[in-house]
């Protein structure tokens, strides 16, 4: 189900292997910069080609529609690293008609995809070489509003690591921080039956969001998520997966695994905050290699329906907000089965 460590095509564009973006000299090592042209704001979403699109419409069967969203209230009262859950005011505008405004409004709140300024490489700094200096409001340059203009959309592939860990009998406790390796997401597929195909949305349930209703975890606490190694980034590169998203607050494994080769690229912590992030994969996914990051999806519904027909893969639909310049977003996300 693998596609070999080699370059690839993508439209007209060879994409080197993850092995050749590691021995690169002409741009960070390991970084994807420049692959789909020196001013390239789009990252992995390069992936999800019109080609590629139209073949995963195509694996529609039933028109079953599939809501990937928590509410944007869904935390109120939570701590999310500053974030908070938006205050509603309704406005009356005359006799007849009322307004929403909403204060305090953070787009990564709940459901959302990390954009390309989200995140910075501590050495090399963000996606494509756009300077820090110019992550200011009103820059559109690789912001969520470039995705807005193109719309994500393609082969949405859900893989239900909680199941597949109860039905090897190690079910994971989703207050610890397990860390998944690739191969086990591969075992997992393999058990569902499904491959992966370039283009594709992979979905990742972790059982994490039935254990934070449940009380059985905490917004930002330990996690169980994707382990942090070349291994992880390598996979989901020559696969050429265009979104990798999770039911979790991280995707990977909060705390950090302890054999993660990112942490050494931290250097020494200036506060709390950066202690918990040394290692880190994030800043591989997203400021090197551009990918979209889902986080705190509501794939619930979805993996119940997968269950009771045996199929695993959906059209999903990825919507942020046309935000200039926007460092993250609602997922806006849906899928048709």
């Amino acid at each position: 189900m693998t596609i070999e460590s080699a370059g690839r095509e993508c439209g007209t564009v060879r994409v080197p292997s993850y092995a050749e973006l590691l021995a690169r000299t002409d741009a960070p090592a390991g970084s994807s910069w420049y692959v789909f042209g020196p001013d390239d704001e789009l990252g992995t979403v390069n992936f999800a080609t019109p080609e590629r699109v139209a073949a995963a419409a195509r694996g529609i069967r039933r028109g079953a529609t599939f809501n990937l969203d928590l509410p944007l209230d869904m935390f109120a009262g939570q701590e999310m690293g500053g974030r908070c859950a938006p205050e509603q005011e309704i406005i009356r505008l005359g006799r007849d008609y009322w307004d929403d405004r909403l204060d305090r409004f953070f787009p990564q709140g709940t459901t959302q995809v990390d954009g390309l300024r989200h995140c910075q490489h501590r050495v090399h700094g963000l996606y494509n070489g756009f300077p820090a200096a110019e992550n200011v409001p009103g820059n559109p340059r690789i912001g969520v509003g470039k995705w807005a203009e193109r719309a994500v959309a393609g082969r949405g592939v859900l893989v239900d690591l909680a199941y597949h860990y109860e039905m090897v009998g190690e079910p994971l406790d989703v207050g610890v921080g397990t860390a998944i390796p690739i191969e086990d997401v591969v075992a997992a597929a393999d058990r569902q039956g499904v491959d992966f195909r370039p283009g594709d949305v992979l979905m990742l349930r972790t059982g994490w969001l039935r254990g934070y209703r449940e009380g059985r975890a905490v917004l930002r606490g330990a996690q169980p998520g994707l382990l942090q190694s070349h291994e992880t980034l390598s996979w989901l590169w020559d696969n050429q997966i265009a979104a990798v998203v999770a039911d979790n607050p991280g995707v990977e494994v909060m705390p950090p695994d302890p054999s993660s080769p990112f942490a050494a690229e931290f250097g020494e912590p200036r506060d709390a905050r950066e202690a918990v992030q040394a290692g880190m994969m994030h800043p591989h996914l997203i400021a090197l290699l551009g990918f979209l990051v889902g986080e705190l999806w509501d794939l619930e519904a979805l993996a119940a329906d997968c269950r009771e027909d045996g199929i695993w893969e959906s059209f999903v639909t990825i919507k942020p907000l046309h935000l200039t310049g926007g460092l993250g977003s609602p997922a806006n996300a849906m899928a048709i089965k």
